[in-house]
């Protein structure tokens, strides 16, 4: 698995190299973000980016939006990586499509956990023993396993289901889906997603979940009906179909 660090600190990036490296991941380092950006759509394509929100050229907010628009990067997962610690820059990082966040002066293992929780949301590569939808409704090990009419989800294995084709969510994307999931039916108000799957204070300015909310419907097709609106309240899951749990 490959990861791309973006970090302008050379003796950070050389430091953060190491770690990964001795994790088992092939890196591979840019130090400014214009480098980033190319070496993001060089191949093979990075597994998961980690990058500095102040770099010298780019924000790193520039460079998640465009990695974002990009057809070949817009899945990559993205782990913002920046001393700025307000409230504010979060909520700005995961607007622009980050998938996490930690805060300068960070431990290597608490980075090691996010870039590793990452690579579980990554998208998988096809492959002949790849799950099948009833492989996963019926496998042996205990996961939390739904089915929700058209939807087969494995929350565990990171895999989703749309009428027995797979589709590939972000990390933060499975979080939101699986919330809506498990409170079906119930309205969940956007200060309750900001906190229970943002890890946001309550009261916070943002339109993270609607962005998101749009990405996810995006992504599920037809099934994205599923995610309904109350306006000016939230969003729900449709009660249109039961939730089936298929745990093992």
């Amino acid at each position: 698995m490959l990861v791309l660090v973006i970090e302008d600190e050379v003796d950070l990036a050389t430091t953060l190299e190491y770690n990964l490296r001795a994790e088992g991941f092939t890196v591979r380092v840019a130090h400014s973000g214009r480098q980033g950006l190319a070496s993001a759509t060089a191949d093979p394509l990075p597994d998961v980016i980690v990058l500095d929100l102040m770099l010298p050229d780019l924000s790193g907010t520039e460079i998640c939006r465009k990695l974002r628009e990009g057809e070949r990067t817009r899945d990559i997962p993205v782990v913002m990586c920046t001393a700025k610690g307000e409230e504010i820059d979060r909520v700005v990082g995961f607007e622009v499509g980050a998938d996490d966040y930690v805060v300068k002066p960070f431990s290597m293992r608490e980075l090691l956990l996010r870039v590793n929780a990452c690579f579980r949301g990554a998208p998988a590569a096809p492959a002949a023993t790849a799950a099948t939808p009833s492989e996963i409704a019926a496998g042996p090990d205990k996961r939390r396993k739904y089915l929700v009419g058209p939807l087969t989800i494995d929350v565990d294995g990171h895999h989703v289901f749309v009428d027995g084709k797979e589709i590939h969510l972000s990390v933060i994307e499975m979080r939101l889906l699986t919330y809506l999931v498990e409170h079906r039916g119930r309205l969940c108000s956007r200060d309750d997603l900001l906190e229970d799957v943002w890890g946001y204070k309550p009261g916070v300015s943002t339109r993270t979940v609607d962005t998101h909310v749009k990405r996810l419907r995006d992504k599920l097709g037809d099934a994205g009906s599923l995610v309904e609106t109350v306006r000016g309240m939230g969003y729900r899951l449709s009660a249109e179909h039961p939730v089936v749990s298929a745990e093992g």
